[in-house]
């Protein structure tokens, strides 16, 4: 494992290369997402890091617009190369890039679904993986509509307060509906699905052929369990994880737009993201930081780390290994 290098600033414009690590004060310079360089060229690019900016399907709070750039701002205290526990850099195996936003003609509500999917259909399309912040949740639902295109159904871990399978068969874009649209379309594949740590519930409500680990079964298991439980359902096909942020307790992450208490805290969710090494995915999202409701960056800086890790292990997936501490 190489010491990460002294940087000039401005790594994300000014860096060479794709891979490694270099160090620059967290309080300046340009700040993409850990420091990684700003470009759409995808040539050799393993993970593109993407910022989706919209928040018009929210049924409470709104922010959530800002929270790529907040996620992103906060990144910047972590971008000094190897991850603790991993004890590893991710970018000494992963070649990853700050793909930016994708953007859209705010006064057009009904067109932006279409326009996300396109977006990620130009990363997908070049055989990269997609490492998506919103945003509130809906944008995972045109996200999933391009993996899915390029790789075939889905199974589908969701990290959630939330289960978002509210019934919906017309063109309303809403944050509580994108699952149900999902397994309509045929894009997730139930029987490769589980949502973990669910907390509200429904009248009439359905599995809709998905494992659901309520929040309660959650705080009685082991990160380890609920990691099994997690790969056992995904099983050796394509796979996508979704992290909405309000998984978290709101004492741990306020800042998020249907905060739910009874929820877990930032050790408890990265414990299970630890526990699942071996899994590969095919794409991966935080969604539903909502700056302003945040304090002191608790929710966006929990969200760069959750990031991070899911960098982490996508890495080990593709052989990054620890390197032992000496004596």
């Amino acid at each position: 494992m190489s010491t990460p290098k002294s940087s000039l600033g401005d790594a994300a414009f000014r860096r060479k290369d794709l891979m490694g690590s270099s160090i620059e004060a967290s309080y300046a310079g340009a700040l993409s997402f850990l420091r990684r360089k700003y470009t759409r060229n995808l040539k050799g690019v393993d993970v593109a890091v993407t910022g989706v900016p919209f928040d018009q399907a929210v049924t409470n709070r709104p922010g959530t617009r800002f929270g790529p750039q907040a996620i992103r701002q906060a990144s910047a205290q972590h971008s000094w190369g190897p991850v603790w526990p991993w004890r590893f850099d991710p970018f000494e195996t992963l070649a990853v890039i700050d793909y930016g936003d994708c953007f859209f003609d705010w006064g057009r509500k009904q067109d932006v679904p279409r326009v996300i999917e396109k977006h990620i259909s130009t990363i997908v399309s070049k055989g990269v993986c997609p490492l998506t912040f919103g945003g509130d949740h809906f944008i995972t639902y045109p996200v999933l509509k391009a993996v899915a295109k390029e790789h075939g159904p889905l199974g589908l871990v969701q990290f959630d307060a939330h289960r978002d399978v509210e019934p919906e068969t017309g063109n309303r874009i809403d944050h509580g509906t994108m699952f149900s649209l999902a397994l309509q379309d045929g894009i997730i594949d139930p029987a490769r699905s589980i949502q973990v740590g669910i907390r509200t519930c429904f009248k009439g409500e359905d599995a809709m052929g998905m494992k659901v680990l309520f929040a309660d079964q959650v705080h009685d298991m082991s990160a380890r369990q609920v990691a099994d439980d997690i790969r056992e359902r995904l099983g050796s096909g394509p796979s996508y994880l979704t992290f909405d942020i309000d998984f978290l307790d709101p004492a741990t992450a306020p800042g998020t737009g249907t905060p739910v208490p009874g929820g877990f805290t930032s050790h408890q969710a990265l414990s299970v993201i630890r526990a699942m090494k071996g899994v590969d995915l095919a794409g991966m999202d935080v969604v539903e930081v909502s700056p302003p409701y945040d304090h002191a960056e608790m929710t966006s800086n929990a969200a760069a780390v959750i990031a991070a890790e899911l960098l982490c292990l996508k890495a080990y997936a593709a052989g990054a290994r620890p390197e032992e501490m000496t004596s």
